[in-house]
Order: C-alpha cells, then structure tokens, then sequence
C-alpha cells in the first residue's frame, strides 16, 4: 500500500510543486469541454494539471464523466490527474474509491460533522482510499460557502482551521490538508479577499512536510494572491468559476450552433487555464 502511495502520480505532482515552488492547477470541471480545454491547456503550456469532479458528476452520470477524465488524463502527453473534490458522504467515497483506474485522488470531506466525527470519519475513509493506492485529501475546520455542485456546507458557518486541528488531521494519516483560513468557496462578496497568512504559515509548520497544503475558494483570485499562497505552502490551488464561467458567457452571447458553442467555448476555457498556469508558475514544469 504504502509503495503505491508513493509512486501515485499525485503524490509526485504535489512533490514536484513544493520542492519546485509553484502551484498545481487543479480545474473544477463539469463536462467534456472542462476536460479536453485543461488537457489542451497543460499540453500547450507544457503544465503539470489536475481534473476536478464533484460527486455530482457520479449522480449524473455515473462513472462516465469519470471514465473520460482518466482517459484524458492517461493518453495526455504531460501529467494529469483525477481528484474526487468535496466526498460528502462515505457512499460517495467508497463508490469513487472503488472506480477501478479512475481516480488518483479523493477528498474525504466531513466538515459538515462535528470535529471529533469529521475526524473519526476521515481516518476511517482515508484507509479505505489508501488500501486502493489512492491519496486522500480532508478539510479541517470548515471552509465557508459553496460551491456549483456541492451543497452540504453552503448553509454552514465557516470554522477557521488552527494548528492543533491540522495536527490531529495528520494523526488521521491524510496525504493533503484544505485548511479554512479566511478563504471562501464562492463569491467573496463586498468584503473582498482576507486571506490570514500567519494562520496559514502557523498550520504549515504544524502539519511538517508530509502533508501538503490545498487551497480552496480561489474566485476573484489575482497572480498576486496565489503567488502569496503558495509561499506559504499551497501546492495545489482548485479552480472554479473562473474557468466554467468563460463556457457559459459563450453559450449565453454567441450566435452559433450547438457544435459551434461547445468549439469555442472550450477555446474560451483553454485561454483561462494557460493563464492560470502561468500565475501559479507551472507553465513548463510537466
């Protein structure tokens, strides 16, 4: 078991971004056009990537989104790989878990229970996941807001993360930790970004160097910030709603058939992601 965690293309790409001191775009997607703009977009800029599935994607599909992703992410000519994003539920892991050849990746998310269950679950979940060679992600405290596809913390009040809970995370034997630092799934509203980077820098020297860090809530998110996140520790940044909403503003305002928009939506996409990985400075690390 141990000997597949460490040889897990995600386990390697995190590595790879510390040691390398840039950041892994890890792409929310929804559909083929997610999937095949993030594949175009690492291939171009020669980037390491991530694809990033909600459980909606297992509800909707059943494996097929999944299915499809690890066949990019397989027949890519630079690493890519699949993570389950937000697992609200042990059904929802196991079922991921046991998608053979799909996901190199889970977050088990359990921020939605008390602390002492979240952590319960998460040991429990994370050596089912590891027993399959994948690595698994968790979140402490609880990150505010939501996201498209995920609804079990929307209405929940955000809890910041401290170091003394990112210790017991990383009792659980987690491989990456989501840690809540003021960052928000969503819009950050007229409040704008407060992001508390001496909890951050606290949390990184808790967790030492065998857990990595991932950051979640990245809309509104300028080079600047990331650059500052991922000094940090980040190494790994999930990105959303910047990416998918390029796809929607072009089936909203262009006057083209169905082939036409998902064409030139998926180009649309792929301009954002080649951006992105230069902010976070993976463009040519693959």
């Amino acid at each position: 078991m141990e000997a597949k965690l460490k040889s897990n293309k995600a386990t390697l790409m995190l590595k790879n971004a510390q040691q390398g001191g840039y950041g892994i775009p890890a792409i929310c997607v929804y559909n083929i056009e997610g999937i095949l703009a993030t594949v175009r977009a690492a291939t171009t800029k020669h980037s390491p990537a991530m694809l990033l599935l909600f459980p909606w994607a297992q509800t909707y599909s059943g494996s097929l989104l999944a299915h499809c992703a690890a066949h990019a992410a397989r027949t890519s000519s630079v690493p890519i790989t699949v993570h389950l994003d937000h697992a609200q539920t042990p059904e929802a892991v196991k079922e991921a878990a046991d998608m053979e050849g799909c996901f190199d990746s889970i977050m088990v998310d359990m921020s939605h229970y008390e602390h002492e269950e979240n952590l319960r679950l998460t040991k429990q979940l994370t050596k089912y996941c590891h027993d399959s060679g994948i690595v698994v992600e968790a979140e402490s405290g609880r990150i505010e807001g939501g996201e498209d596809g995920v609804s079990d913390t929307a209405d929940l009040e955000g809890l910041m993360t401290s170091p003394e809970q990112a210790r017991e995370f990383k009792e659980t034997g987690i491989d990456w930790l989501a840690p809540a630092f003021g960052n928000v799934h969503g819009s950050y509203g007229a409040r704008g970004v407060k992001l508390e980077y001496k909890r951050l820098e606290d949390i990184r020297k808790a967790i030492g160097e065998d857990v990595r860090l991932v950051l979640h809530g990245t809309d509104s998110f300028d080079q600047d910030l990331y650059t500052k996140c991922i000094g940090h520790g980040i190494t790994k940044c999930n990105i959303n709603r910047v990416v998918n909403q390029r796809l929607t503003r072009v089936w909203q305002e262009a006057n083209l058939g169905l082939t036409g928009c998902m064409e030139e939506g998926t180009k649309a996409m792929q301009g954002e992601v080649e951006l992105l990985m230069d902010w976070l400075g993976s463009s040519g690390k693959a």
